[in-house]
């Protein structure tokens, strides 16, 4: 079974989940730098790849769970690799700057308003169900899983990225103190503003901090996450690991620009960042994701099928 927090109230934890998302919705995509282009294509596309391990076919229907702002979504319609996707969040918040995006990209897109543990489609009605960075925020991962392979055709395919591992989130302390203490003598030589006093309390005093605690509910290893999908019914199950240096930069990255307004900070310095990081991610996909053990990695992929 996955490492879980110390059991809360389900309702509760639900409930944490749509303030938090809702809170951080409208400046989701600009704070993990997500990209509805020609980099974001690839991304995804590459992760996807990674966590079926061979090059994605074409998926006339797809699901995605928790799909935020459309990530991997509006992406993965971009590049082909689905014909007509329906994406699911508990946060209203989210699906309305999904649909904004969606809209101005000139994509169909239906959105759903849903719980992941009571999925509101009808038996075998997809041909992919897939989701990013949203296992870990599920109470119920047993009753998610097999509403996943409810919905799922016969010989559907399932899969998830960006679930932090355990050993990850243990790597993630690290560059988060560091860019605290970094922080201050950064900002002045950047000439960064503060980030402005409403915006930091965004806009309830316990997002950040207390529902952060309450939203982040599993970490993984490889060997949960497999029991889980073959607990559920699934076959062909499959687990890699992802991103090392990039995380552990990226979270320092984000400690370090966390509370300056980033706005003020210079086009130089952004761009810097993001190309660093992309190199960083170049380095751990060609050099340590195929060598090392997936257990290392910060994150975790699934893929799996329904049996025919």
């Amino acid at each position: 079974m996955a490492a879980t927090v110390p059991a809360l109230d389900t309702e509760r934890i639900r409930d944490a989940n749509i303030r938090y998302h809702d809170a951080a919705a409208r400046g989701y995509d600009s704070k993990w730098a997500i990209d509805y282009g020609e980099i974001g294509g690839r991304q995804v596309l590459g992760k996807l790849s990674k966590a079926l391990g061979e090059r994605p076919g074409h998926y006339p229907r797809a699901l995605e769970i928790g799909a935020g702002t459309g990530y991997f979504s509006l992406n993965l319609l971009r590049q082909g690799v689905i014909e007509h996707a329906v994406a699911t969040d508990i946060s209203p918040g989210m699906l309305e700057c999904l649909a904004d995006t969606a809209a101005s990209l000139g994509l169909d897109v239906e959105t759903r308003h849903a719980d992941a543990e009571a999925l509101p489609f009808e038996d075998s009605s997809f041909d992919l169900v897939l989701g990013h960075a949203v296992l870990h925020h599920l109470p119920g991962l047993e009753q998610a899983l097999s509403e996943f392979r409810r919905v799922l055709r016969p010989g559907g395919t399932l899969a998830f990225m960006g679930e932090p591992s355990a050993h990850g989130d243990r790597l993630a302390v690290m560059p988060k103190r560091l860019g605290a203490l970094v922080e201050p003598a950064w900002r002045r030589m950047m000439r960064a503003a503060p980030k402005h006093a409403a915006a930091a309390r965004a806009p309830e005093e316990d997002t950040y901090g207390a529902l952060e605690g309450l939203v982040d509910v599993h970490t993984f290893t490889p060997g949960s996450l497999r029991a889980l999908a073959r607990d559920a019914g699934f076959t062909d199950v499959r687990v890699a690991g992802e991103e090392l240096l990039a995380n552990v930069y990226g979270w320092f990255l984000r400690r370090l620009e966390a509370d300056v307004d980033p706005a003020t900070v210079p086009f130089a310095w952004h761009r810097f960042a993001f190309s660093s990081y992309l190199a960083l991610q170049w380095v751990d996909g060609k050099l340590l994701e195929p060598r090392l053990p997936a257990e290392l990695f910060y994150n975790l992929l699934l893929s799996a099928r329904r049996p025919d």
